[in-house]
């Protein structure tokens, strides 16, 4: 289910906001800034969650990482994981539905 990770995400989005100066400019509208860019960026920060979820277990296989720690980043990977299968998932159902239009 994408809605905790949608939830999530909007809750990291306002964290980022509140820590950030009122007369800042959002990231979206900084120059030079793209679509891509965000894309890329959101890609990478994926991986790396996903990354930290499996060197946390592998740490807690061997004995060295608190389970807490453990099941914080397993649980923020798997989030991860579902929020970029929803991207996917409605990217696939947008290129379907472009293909069926009539020209």
């Amino acid at each position: 289910m994408a809605l905790p990770a949608a939830a999530a995400a909007a809750y990291q989005s306002v964290a980022n906001m509140a820590g950030a100066s009122a007369t800042a400019a959002p990231a979206a509208a900084a120059p030079g800034a793209s679509f891509s860019d965000f894309l890329t960026g959101a890609v990478k920060d994926s991986i790396n969650a996903i990354g930290q979820g499996e060197q946390a277990a592998t740490s807690q296989v061997t004995g060295k990482a608190n389970i807490v720690d453990v099941v914080n980043s397993v649980n923020s990977a798997e989030l991860t994981l579902d929020t970029v299968v929803a991207v996917r998932d409605k990217v696939v159902a947008a290129y379907q539905a472009i293909m069926t239009m009539p020209i």
